[in-house]
């Protein structure tokens, strides 16, 4: 039977919180349990060598891809550019000297090389002279994880520090001075709290709920836009910049909706919500973007949804309001009329509408097994799952470049 790949580009950042690279997590259907298989490894590259045809996937990113010793003996790095690919290894490739081999060749060809889960072990020193960067898990409880630090700065290596999944793994990997993290903390981390709770209660989020409705009401957009000076102003200069380049100027809050149409205003509204931030990182916009098109595009597949599909894609966009308000997730969604369903899926995970944001974050976490788990429980083919991945990064990165090129004009 022909199996399908789950991957997922897991985001890398700097000491200074700013997007580095990408991981390509992957595994197959029928290996799940098992990702280290050469079979499953090359039909996922394989895949993701198609992607790299899509512009935008890894962003101008470098890619860290995981190689086995299999892998690594069919020349299979060759196929990216070396500025392009990190090479990721893992312990089984240190004890194969064949490999080894290959993996210098490949270094002194101008890729680097990245060795993750390393466990202080003596017999491995002399290969770690072989890589560039070695990778710390954080979620294992392990002494070692300072002298590995300190044997890294010693030789040289970069630390990239991952499974980042919490407030207090990321302090500690910032005592230890690594210089790249990745993990789901990394992912909502802000440069500097924003305390924006006073714009909750004005009606802009009121207007983000508005605009995301299946049956959008242009009558109730109009008039929550003209009760804001700011916005109303934003809208006509907007309309009215020379990337719409109209012949006549547009004069009121209708004529601009007509304009721009519903498809434009919500990306625009969106962005707009956080435009006064230009601290906010491009990546923490993009994983709200994502998680809401991902949520909205595998509501329809579930069986029994108890919410449509823009309540799930605004289940996905709230879903890191705690982290942009600096606020508890239930105190920023009690400013909000929203689905209970979606409230309960965002604070628990509970219910139909929790299993289906449950299997957002399982796959944004390359957590294969929780992400079956859940699309088993709501009747979603695993078979399809990937594929609306794919499309959603795709419909981001669009939606994205549409934004800022607009936001230019202004």
């Amino acid at each position: 039977m022909q199996t399908q790949p789950y991957i997922v580009k897991q985001p890398i950042h700097n000491s200074d919180n700013q997007l580095y690279a990408y991981e390509i997590l992957y595994v197959e259907d029928e290996s799940v349990g098992d990702p280290s298989g050469d079979a499953a490894a090359a039909n996922a590259i394989e895949t993701l060598l198609m992607q790299f045809q899509s512009e935008g996937f890894l962003e101008d990113k470098v890619a860290f891809v995981n190689f086995t010793p299999g892998l690594l003996l069919r020349n299979v790095p060759q196929t990216f550019d070396s500025d392009k690919l990190v090479i990721q290894i893992d312990e089984d490739v240190l004890l194969n000297p064949l490999a080894m081999k290959l993996a210098k060749k490949y270094r002194k060809q101008g890729y680097k090389i990245a060795l993750k889960g390393f466990e202080f072990n003596s017999r491995y020193l002399s290969a770690i002279d072989s890589v560039d960067m070695i990778k710390i898990n954080f979620k294992l409880e392990t002494a070692s994880k300072d002298s590995i630090a300190e044997i890294a700065k010693g030789l040289g290596k970069d630390i990239v520090a991952f499974n980042i999944d919490n407030e207090e793994t990321y302090h500690a990997a910032v005592a230890l001075g690594v210089k790249y993290m990745q993990g789901t903390y990394i992912g909502t981390m802000l440069p500097e709290k924003i305390h924006r709770i006073e714009h909750l209660q004005s009606n802009f989020f009121q207007l983000v709920i508005a605009v995301t409705k299946d049956d959008a009401d242009f009558d109730e957009i109009e008039e929550l836009i003209s009760r804001d000076v700011t916005l109303t102003y934003a809208l006509l200069k907007l309309v009215n910049s020379s990337y719409f380049a109209l012949r006549n100027n547009v004069e009121s809050v209708h004529q601009a909706l007509v304009v721009l149409g519903l498809g434009q205003l919500r990306q625009w509204i969106y962005l707009l919500s956080f435009q006064s931030d230009s601290d906010i990182p491009s990546e923490f916009i993009k994983m709200s973007f994502m998680r809401a098109n991902f949520c909205a595009e595998l509501q329809p597949l579930a069986k029994d949804m108890p919410i449509s599909k823009s309540e799930a894609y605004l289940m996905g966009m709230f879903s890191t309001l705690g982290s942009l308000l600096d606020v508890t997730l239930e105190e920023a969604l009690g400013e909000l009329s929203i689905s209970e369903y979606v409230v309960q899926a965002l604070l628990t995970q509970e219910g139909r509408a929790g299993l289906l944001y449950g299997l957002v974050l399982f796959y944004e976490q390359g957590n294969w097994v929780g992400m079956s788990n859940n699309a088993e429980a709501l009747g979603i083919s695993v078979q399809v799952i990937s594929q609306k991945y794919f499309e959603c990064v795709d419909t981001v990165n669009e939606t994205w470049d549409s934004l800022i090129d607009m936001n230019s004009q202004i």
